[in-house]
Parts: structure tokens; sequence; C-alpha cells
């Protein structure tokens, strides 16, 4: 054993990324469970509107990992750049921490200094994901690569236990209610310093640590600037720079701004959710177009893009837990847990929860597949995955299917919830960012990483699409019975309102319309919900069919 390597056979390295990653995952998910419920009950913002933002915050969090990547591959490096977005997240939860404070005094300017807090960690996070993820990749020298499946399941969990502790520590301090059941709208603020707190120690921590363990097996630093790469950190024959010529770099403006023009006026897209689409179709063409590519690279870059387009579809549903089903948990669940009443916004932690508990069981059981010549290749395990997550849309269907838009739902079923889409999370997110590791020519790594978690971004923003045509459910109903308005029949249109009990709804926050998704018009929580399972289930069964095609692209990488 090196002095660089574990006890687990894993670079020691390895761990300094795990402790760096799950910090941050502790200010993201700790600030994500918050999120639409303080811009609901502090800043007054409609609930449709408030998952519009939350799908626009995250898929612009996943955007901007396009630029980080760049940037790192060709001027600052790994290291430089996950300092700078550490630090940059930490201030815009201190923002996010200011606005909470300030809001009662300023609403607009409290909301003025929100978007601003969302701005920098959306900033912050472009240069800090794709660098880590890099650099777990780049700690395995080429004959090891086979064990990244089970190293990224292992950075995976630390990513996990980072958002576990976020997500208890964050609610308990910030989604706070008296005996009485009424939210403390002042409290949202400890949330977000809590989490700005999380991001500088993770920081600090990979700071010190670097240099001595974030070296290749041979004991040179990884991640430093690219001037200072040698041969040996490439492979054999493959080239060190990319090579775009002027001419695909002017093809690529001009199909950016085709495909914004038609996302924004042919499928009335908003500037954001525009700006994600075009940018990613836009890249990947652009990084395929360089003439120092090889045909197997290129093979392999494509089958990333293919895995990267089928993903989108499991982010889309999976990332529900931070919009509608964060409000399902707040209006039409009860909460009731061994005599507890859970706060709302903490019922995404059994997700951080389960991911601990399995993470390794699921490293163990990649491992024993491989030993014994069984393991499938990843584009299996990713639809896998997909059919995972339909299963758990499914299930939960069905269950409200008889709750009505009144009932209650037992919070069990979200439990059980969770743990299917924890399942299908292992068997797709580590195993995808894996993938890109052994698929990725070095001088595309970061950049490379940056597209595939465009597609994170574009499931992001097409969750926040999708969650925006949520109906109404529990306590709106019970609202609007008090109120004296009789929502189900206006929903079910056998009562026309009149203008005095529309403007009524709308000033309390209750929507009076069924949303539409693609002409159809989704009247309750089962039509919501089987919208989900008819998404990624066609998605699992297209990509179990492409995997022929796919291993063959991928001469040779499993």
């Amino acid at each position: 054993m090196t002095e660089t390597q574990s006890k687990t056979g894993h670079p020691k390295g390895l761990w300094v990324l795990f402790g760096t990653e799950m910090w941050e995952r502790f200010n993201f998910y700790g600030m994500r469970t918050l999120l639409v419920l303080f811009l609901v009950n502090s800043l007054l913002m409609k609930e449709e509107d408030a998952s519009i933002i939350y799908g626009g915050f995250l898929g612009l969090c996943y955007l901007t990992p396009m630029l980080g990547g760049f940037i790192s591959d060709r001027y600052f490096g790994n290291r430089n750049c996950i300092l700078l977005g550490g630090l940059v997240m930490a201030i815009g939860q201190l923002l996010l921490f200011t606005s909470a404070t300030v809001f009662t005094a300023n609403l607009s300017l409290a909301t003025t200094i929100m978007y601003g807090g969302l701005g920098l960690i959306i900033f912050g996070n472009g240069f800090f994901k794709p660098n880590i993820s890099s650099m777990v990749g780049s700690l395995y020298p080429k004959q090891e690569k086979s064990k990244l499946d089970t190293a990224f399941t292992i950075f995976y969990m630390g990513i996990n236990i980072g958002a576990f502790l976020g997500q208890s520590i964050c609610p308990l301090l910030g989604d706070v209610r008296d005996t009485g059941g009424v939210r403390d709208i002042h409290a949202f603020k400890w949330g977000f310093l809590a989490a700005s707190i999380a991001m500088l120690i993770g920081t600090v921590l990979f700071y010190f640590l670097k240099n001595k363990y974030v070296v290749t097996p041979e004991g040179r630093p990884l991640g430093g600037l690219p001037s200072q790469n040698v041969a040996a950190d490439f492979e054999e024959g493959e080239a060190q720079k990319a090579n775009f010529s002027s001419l695909s770099l002017g093809i690529a403006g001009v199909v950016f701004l085709v495909l914004g023009a038609i996302f924004h006026y042919a499928f009335d897209q908003n500037l954001i959710y525009t700006l994600i689409y075009s940018s990613g179709l836009t890249l990947a063409g652009l990084i395929i177009s360089d003439s120092s590519l090889t045909k197997i690279e290129r093979d392999r870059i494509i089958v990333i893009y293919i895995v990267s387009f089928f993903i989108i579809f499991f982010w889309a549903a999976f990332e529900q837990a931070g919009s509608s089903l964060t409000f399902i948990a707040d209006n039409q669940t009860d909460r009731g847990f061994f005599g507890w009443q859970m706060p709302a916004s903490m019922v995404q932690i059994f997700n951080g929860l389960f991911v601990v508990a399995l993470a390794i069981p699921f490293s163990i059981l990649w491992d024993k597949l491989r030993a014994n010549d069984k393991e499938p290749i990843s584009p299996v395990k990713l639809a896998f995955g997909l059919l995972l997550i339909t299963v758990s849309f499914f299930m939960i269907a069905n269950q409200v299917k008889d709750l009505g838009n009144s009932g209650l739902l037992a919070v069990k079923w979200l439990i059980l919830l969770y743990l299917l889409n924890t399942c299908a999370e292992l068997c797709l997110s580590p195993i995808g960012l894996s993938l890109v590791g052994k698929l990725s020519p070095k001088r595309f790594s970061s950049l490379l990483y940056g597209v595939f978690f465009l597609s994170n971004a574009s499931g992001y923003a097409l969750g926040g699409t999708l969650g925006s045509i949520l109906p109404a459910t529990g306590d709106k109903f019970k609202k609007a019975t008090d109120l004296g308005i009789d929502l189900q029949g206006i929903l079910d249109k056998t009562i026309t309102p009149t203008a005095t009990q529309l403007k009524v709804l709308a000033d309390n926050n209750i929507s009076d319309h069924n949303n539409v998704f693609v002409g159809f018009e989704i009247h309750n929580l089962f039509e919501f919900f089987m919208v989900f399972v008819v998404l990624t289930g066609i998605a699992a069964l297209v990509l179990f069919a492409l995997t022929p095609f796919l291993k063959k692209m991928m001469h040779g990488i499993r």
C-alpha cells in the first residue's frame, strides 16, 4: 500500500474529495429544502412561480458547469476552480440569509437580494461541480479505470451524507412552527446561515489537504494549471489540446441563436430555460466538431451525449422532491412519524439517509458482479434506474388516486417513494459520472462533465415546468371551502366562478384552473404523477433497446 493509498485500495485523495463534496452538498441541499417555502411564505410568491424559479435555479446550477469546465481545462485548473466556487457559494448563502432577515422591512429589496444570492450560488456551483467530479476520475491510472463505478459510488455516498446533514439541520433551524402549527416565517435565515458555514468548512478542508493527498500515484499534484500538464497525464497518442476552427466556432454561434429563437418563440420557453436547452445542444455540437478527435474518441463522446439525453427524464421526475412533492408534503400529507409531526421540508431527508445506507451495498454489488464477469454495462444500469423511478411514481399515483385533491396521504408512501428513487439514483447518477470519466479524453474531461451536467440542467428545467402544473391540493381546498368557494366544482367546470370569487382565489394564492401538459388537462394528482410514469417509462425502454449499439460505440469500455 502506497502513502497515497488507503486501506480500502482507493487513493486517499478520494476521501479528501469525498469530504469536500459532502460539505458542499450540505450547503446546496440544505438550502434547497427551504427555498420554495421561503419564496411562498416570506417573499409571498405564488406556488407556480416558486416552482418555475426553483426549476430555473437548479437548471442554471447545472448549466454553468459548462463555463467552469471550459475555464478549468483551458486556464485555471481544477484546484483553483474548486476553491473559487466554494467561496462564491458561501457568499451566495449569506445573501439568502440577508434576504430572509430584511424581508419584513423591505420586501422588494429582499427579493432582489434573494436573486443575487441565487445568482452567486449558480456561478459558484459552475466552477465547483465539474472540477471535483473530474478530479475523482483523474485519481486512477488507466489500468484501474474499472474501479471508477465503485469509486464514484463511494464519492456519491459523500454527496448524500452531506445532503442528509443539510436536509436535517437546515429544516430544524429554518422551517419552524409553533405549537399551534403556525410557521415562523422569520426562521428561514438560520437555515441559510448554516448552509453558508458548511460551504466554508468544505472549502477550507480542501485547501489544507489537497497538496498532500490529491495527487497521482507518483505523487504529482492533480488539477493544477493546465499549462503545467505533462505528457504522462495523457493516454498514449492522445492530443493534448482541442482544435476548434474559426468556421466551427462561427457555426456554433449561429446555431445557438437559431436554437434559442426556436425554444423561446416556437416552444414558448422562458429565457432561462431557452439558454439551458440551446447552450447544451450547441456545446455538444462544438465539441464533436473538434478536428483533433479520433474516431474512437468521437464515438465515445456520442455515447455520453445519448446517455445524457435519457438522464434528462430521470432528473425531471427526481427533482419533484424540492417542488411538487414538498408542496404535497406541506398541504396534503399526514406527516406524523412515530408521534412526531415532521416539518414538510424534512421529508426529503429520507433520500439522503437511504443513499448513505445503500451506497456501500451497491458498490459491493458492482464489485461482486465484476469479479464474476456478470456486471452489466453502464447504459443497462442507467436504464434500470429509469425503470425504478417509473415504478416509484406509478406507486404514488395509485396511492393518491382515491384521495382526490383534499384527502391526506400517509407519510409512509412518500418515504417508500424516496427509497425507490434512491435505488434508482444509485443505478444512474454515480454510474453516469463514472461513465463520463471513463469515456472522456483528458483535454475535454471537465468540459464533458459540464455537458453531462447540462442533462441535469435540462432535467431540472423540465421538472420545474412540470412541477408548475401541480393541481391545487389539501389545504388549498380547505381554504377555498372556508372562503365559501367550491374549488372542485370550478375545476370540474360544473360551476362558473364569479369575478369576485376569482379575485379571492388569486389573493389567497389558489389556482382556479386546470393545468395542461402537451394538450392534456391535469385535473388531479393521479394524472399529475402519471405524466412522470409515461416520460420515464418510455425513456427506460428506449435506452434498454439502444444498449447493443452503445456497447459497440464504447469500444471496450464498460
